[in-house]
């Protein structure tokens, strides 16, 4: 029997750090004399004539200044601010003669690296020019890339260590763990490279590993149970953040039970995970441990909202994980641009849908659709002025992550 968690109090003290960005206090008005004449302690013997006591000058009232992040959300355009919830996909050997138009056009608030990158020099000159393609306003995106180890490790070459899967990791030390990912997160840190798309935190159990094609026959689980992945999870997630690297737990609830991958087949379907499930303990614990973002399955849980895909579900990100996890930060999707599981949903909705239940960054592994993409979500908000509000609300906490980590220039 699976108990409930309470995950809540256990994540109050990461949720304090991470909400949206406020302006300061209008202080106070100063207090000042009523009169500036000093009133004489004797009659004088010879009467004078009366002189008007002199009008001080009030002190005018400070007026607060706008924050950082409120100047950016009031300089951005509204389409401005939609691209800043895409990410984009271009090749970690540099942006192709059509990604780089895009890019520059479009202005996406992230792009993450697809294939393979030569070494991490290469890369670096690279994240340069993508850097400078997508920085808009004084606001630069994040660069991700999924850097996991084993046989998902974009980054390779000369440079980059060869870093082992998340099984063999989960075996070693978490000062160990902690201490080889702050390593491995300095190679992305030099290569240009901001976010790592990592760990999982998801938990498969023994009796699927051979059957559960997107993680557990990929050697991508740290463990069986949420006692194994949980440590691991907070040791690389701490190593990374030593670096200065973003990270981002995922499959937010899990992509252990399930046997089809999303990314190749769709109706992928979990029919045994409920809500306050024990197996959805690591994320509350990488959360804890200083986590970036959490990113969201597309995989439909049944017996937690049959109706939705988890990406599109209001339960999923505004119930679970705003609520019983208590983030207020970045909350991100697993592909939605390539995948077979969404090919079905109109490309724009894919946005419209996530940022209407609660979600934040969209990737889209196809650059290609990044216009329309950001179309839809200026349309919607111009239509819709509850959807405006979520749209900015999105925009906010995406620019505070920025400014967090030196993306945004004030001034």
């Amino acid at each position: 029997m699976r108990r409930p968690l309470a995950l809540v109090a256990m994540t109050a003290l990461v949720v304090a750090g991470c909400s949206d960005s406020q302006s300061p206090p209008t202080a106070g008005p100063s207090t000042v004399p009523s009169s500036s004449v000093p009133l004489p302690t004797t009659q004088p013997a010879t009467a004078q004539p009366s002189t008007p006591a002199e009008t001080p000058t009030p002190t005018p009232t400070p007026t607060a200044t706008p924050s950082c992040i409120e100047q950016k959300l009031q300089t951005l355009t509204l389409r401005e601010q939609a691209a800043q919830l895409i990410m984009t996909g271009i090749s970690a050997s540099g942006m192709t003669s059509a990604q780089r138009p895009i890019v520059q056009k479009e202005k996406p608030g992230s792009v993450f690296l697809l294939g393979d990158s030569g070494s991490l020099s290469h890369t670096r000159t690279a994240m340069a020019a993508a850097n400078t393609a997508a920085t808009v306003k004084g606001v630069r995106p994040l660069i991700a890339a999924d850097q996991e180890g084993g046989q998902i490790q974009r980054l390779k070459g000369p440079g980059f260590d060869r870093i082992p899967a998340a099984t063999v990791q989960g075996s070693w030390s978490t000062d160990k763990l902690t201490a080889r990912a702050q390593q491995w997160g300095g190679q992305l840190k030099q290569a240009g490279v901001n976010v790592d798309l990592a760990p999982v935190a998801d938990v498969v159990p023994t009796s699927l590993k051979s059957q559960n094609a997107p993680i557990g026959s990929l050697d991508r689980e740290y463990g069986n149970t949420p006692e194994e992945v949980g440590p691991p999870v907070q040791a690389f997630v701490r190593g990374m953040q030593k670096a200065d690297v973003m990270t981002t737990v995922k499959h937010f609830p899990g992509l252990g039970r399930v046997r089809g991958n999303t990314d190749f087949s769709s109706g992928v379907v979990d029919n045994v995970t409920v809500r306050g499930d024990t197996d959805l303990q690591p994320y509350a614990d990488g959360i804890k441990a200083g986590a970036a973002m959490v990113m969201i399955s597309t995989v439909t849980y049944t017996k937690i909202d049959p109706k939705n895909r988890a990406v599109f579900s209001p339960t999923v990100i505004q119930g679970m994980v705003r609520g019983d996890l208590g983030w207020n930060g970045v909350v991100i999707t697993d592909d939605v641009g390539a995948a077979a599981e969404v090919a079905s949903v109109p490309v724009g909705q894919r946005a419209t849908r996530f940022v209407a239940a609660g979600g934040d960054v969209v990737i889209n592994a196809k650059a290609g659709l990044t216009a329309t993409m950001v179309n839809a979500l200026v349309v919607k908000a111009q239509q819709d002025k509850a959807f405006a509000a979520k749209l900015t609300s999105s925009v906010r906490r995406v620019l505070t992550l920025k400014q967090d980590h030196g993306l945004v220039s004030c001034g």
